[in-house]
């Protein structure tokens, strides 16, 4: 049911050089399906992460954030099915042991390898199911598997997610690609569900942080579809130096810059192909707020409306009830607000002008709106010149029903 989006072909899916990836079934979810994937950093690479802000974060981002702190990265284990969060020390011990198996596959020290779950929480991961089916990931390692990766890493995704693009950056070209699942539980906090991007430019590790920070602030911290912050949120970027340009290595120079819009833009798209295939989602709606005294500011309205059920439900329903974003507006908690001020639009029809219901608006006009798959609502405070974006989904029948029956 995913809005207006279509899975990648697995030629779509470029290589990028120094990056491998394999792909195995562990029998996490059903026997024979892929729920496990192991990608491979030539020697040499950078890698860049960002987490869950959930403080029951789960026990493979803990040992991952260990793991990236005391060593180069080296290989990323992901397995889907099975989220390994609340589940104590018993989780720690299967996360390391999992990360114990992929290091006797590959004969490196396992604080070189991290791991990543998605899935369902609170269930003790099936370490010898994912120790029987790591050689078998290791063996198939290839570097044209980027399509089959991004299926591994499916839970509730109705489809695939991925991308790739290219630039040409000091004469050389360039290769970004980039793959994310996500469905529901999406309201990241520095991440989002699972994010893996590579390039094979060549990067300074603080230039690659900062490139990560900046973009995942402006996709994948910009989406909702049920307010809920995972405890598995994941963003991951690498970059293998194989590409041949001069190594970057000042975040503000042109070659810095020009890698980041492409980047930014991969990272843009997929964050809001999560949010395309939403759990149940009808819809795709962009909440766009303008002329606020900061960013935060139109953050804050953006996210109050983006989070209320009345809204999205009413945008299930294509009724063009805009009361409901009104009140999500008076009730965002920005301080010294003028409801006099305040303009609200539904594309691009005017609902309310200074505070109150436009002179010229008709139900039609708002029903022409609503009938549509996707929608922007655009909020002026007039009370400043910052702007924010965030994107987000309706709530579905099927949306209840998905979570109702996740675990059946």
């Amino acid at each position: 049911m995913a809005v207006k989006l279509s899975a990648p072909t697995k030629t779509e899916l470029l290589a990028v050089a120094g990056i491998e990836l394999g792909i195995a079934s562990a029998g996490i979810k059903t026997e024979n399906h892929p729920d496990l994937v192991l990608i491979k950093l030539i020697d040499g690479s950078t890698c860049s992460a960002v987490y869950t802000q959930n403080v029951f974060c789960a026990a493979p981002v803990i040992v991952a954030k260990q793991h990236q702190a005391a060593a180069s990265v080296q290989y990323l284990l992901i397995n889907s099915g099975n989220a390994n969060a609340g589940t104590g020390e018993q989780g720690l011990n299967a996360a390391l042991a999992c990360c114990q198996a992929v290091a006797e596959s590959a004969a490196v020290e396992s604080n070189t390898v991290l791991p990543f779950s998605t899935g369902v929480i609170g269930q003790q991961l099936p370490v010898e199911k994912m120790a029987a089916a790591i050689p078998a990931a290791y063996a198939n390692l290839a570097s044209d598997q980027w399509f089959e990766a991004a299926h591994g890493i499916m839970t509730t995704d109705t489809l695939a997610k991925g991308l790739s693009k290219q630039i040409e950056i000091d004469g050389q070209l360039i290769t970004v690609t980039g793959i994310a699942k996500g469905s529901g539980m999406i309201r990241p906090d520095m991440a989002t569900m699972l994010s893996y991007i590579a390039t094979d430019a060549a990067v300074d590790q603080q230039v690659l942080d900062s490139i990560l920070l900046k973009a995942v602030n402006q996709s994948f911290n910009r989406i909702s579809v049920d307010g809920d912050t995972s405890t598995n949120d994941a963003c991951i970027l690498m970059a293998t130096a194989q590409a041949g340009n001069k190594l970057i290595t000042d975040s503000n120079s042109v070659e810095a810059q020009a890698l980041y819009q492409v980047i930014a833009e991969v990272s843009q798209i997929l964050a809001q192909a999560i949010v395309r295939d939403g759990e149940g989602a009808t819809k795709f709606i962009s909440v766009n707020v303008q002329q606020g005294a900061s960013s935060e500011e139109c953050r804050q309205v953006a996210y109050t409306i983006a989070h209320s059920p009345l809204v999205k439900t009413a945008f299930f329903a294509s009724d063009p009830n805009w009361g409901r974003i009104l009140a999500a507006v008076g009730r965002s908690g920005v301080k010294d607000f003028d409801l006099s001020k305040v303009a609200i639009y539904l594309n691009d029809v005017c609902i309310v002008s200074a505070g109150e219901p436009a002179k010229d608006y008709t139900e039609a006009q708002g029903q022409r709106v609503m009938d549509q798959e996707e929608i922007t609502i655009q909020v002026i405070l007039d009370r400043g010149e910052a702007e924010d974006t965030v994107w987000t989904c309706d709530f579905s029948y099927d949306y209840v029903k998905i979570n109702a029956e996740y675990r059946t």
